[in-house]
């Protein structure tokens, strides 16, 4: 036997000996790590008010089609609405315990800030001066949006730096006139801006030509063209001047009920990442993916938000996850037919921006 071969034999020796137990009586064994410990919730004051109401005030947009609107028969649709119908399911155990409360803009942040409405999912962005401000959280982001221009497609525009003295239909009370404010003052371009105070009075004097261009979020000006008396005659101009994530606005007074709102919208963001739909959500409670398991109530991950294992399950199952709303209401299967953009999932082929924390 060559000394090389012998000396890495006497090796393995030493070290299967310093791997074997000890035979000592002071020694002991190694500790096992405990399972995760499921604290609850802290105590939700709008919970608390939810549940003895038994049912969800949640503020809209009564005017915003794909969004939040009512049908022929007062049924409130849209993915706004689709949203609601979830923390609805989540809480209350039944997707139709809410009742949607219409809001304007200018009447919007009081609402929500007087208790009038538990939570405001409606087009308002999510700005430094609504944080610090007015005092107000977004529980997380359900849409990336950004202020766009609407122009008739027979005037041939190709960017928003063509409306040069051109006249501007815009709404008060909201950052789409700053904006538009700060987007042709920085280019040093002449506009006039046409001030109105509800978005439907601005849209219907776009349409009645009173403007040149109408400006909004762009998946307002979708909403808008869906509905006018040609929707073809008019194009969304490529620009986009500002950014503007919209989601669930709640107050700071209560971070347990933010939570359950962040967590439901990730619910629903989860699923579609993970292929859960509302088909399927009962067979994937136990199938092969273990985050799929606990976001569907393995574990018992509900009692850190105050609520039982299912409220995931019941979110999901109420409208779809997130693909399955936005495709039905905003997207390809709807009027409005806008494309995922920037509101596809993180790993997606296309990646955009929308990601939710992982579910552990």
């Amino acid at each position: 036997m060559s000394v090389r071969f012998g000396l890495a034999v006497f090796a393995a020796l030493v070290l299967a000996g310093c791997d074997r137990p000890s035979s000592s009586p002071d020694s002991k064994p190694a500790e096992t790590v405990a399972p995760l410990a499921i604290k609850p919730a802290a105590p939700s004051p709008t919970l608390k008010a939810i549940r003895a109401r038994g049912e969800l005030r949640c503020g809209v947009n009564p005017e915003l089609p794909g969004f939040a609107f009512q049908d022929n028969g007062g049924r409130w649709r849209g993915f706004n609405v689709a949203f609601c119908r979830a923390v609805a399911a989540a809480v209350l155990g039944k997707p139709d315990k809410v009742r949607f409360v219409p809001l304007g803009n200018e009447e919007r942040i009081a609402a929500l800030r007087a208790g009038k409405v538990d939570v405001l999912w409606r087009n308002t962005s999510w700005t430094f001066s609504r944080d610090a401000g007015d005092q107000l959280d977004m529980a997380a982001i359900s849409y990336f949006d950004g202020q766009g221009f609407l122009v008739r497609r027979s005037l041939n525009l190709t960017s928003a730096v063509e409306l040069n003295t051109a006249k501007i239909c815009v709404q008060s009370n909201a950052t789409s006139a700053q904006n538009l404010e700060d987007f042709f003052r920085a280019r040093g371009i002449a506009y006039t801006a046409m001030v109105f105070d509800r978005e439907d009075q601005a849209r219907a004097a776009y349409q009645a030509d009173q403007c040149d261009a109408f400006t909004a979020d762009i998946s307002a000006l979708a909403a808008a063209r869906s509905v006018m008396d040609d929707p073809g005659a008019h194009v969304i101009l490529p620009d986009a001047i500002s950014k503007e994530p919209l989601g669930p606005l709640v107050r700071q007074d209560d971070p347990a009920w933010t939570d359950i709102v962040r967590w439901t919208l990730y619910a629903l963001i989860l699923a579609e990442e993970h292929g859960i739909t509302r088909a399927n959500a009962k067979d994937m409670k136990t199938g092969a993916d273990p985050e799929a398991r606990r976001l569907l109530g393995e574990g018992g991950y509900g009692a850190m938000l105050s609520l039982d294992a299912d409220w995931a399950y019941r979110a999901i199952t109420a409208d779809g996850n997130y693909g399955e709303i936005f495709d039905r209401e905003i997207g390809g299967g709807s009027a409005l037919k806008l494309d995922r953009g920037l509101n596809a999932l993180w790993n997606a082929p296309k990646p955009g921006l929308l990601y939710a924390p992982p579910m552990r």
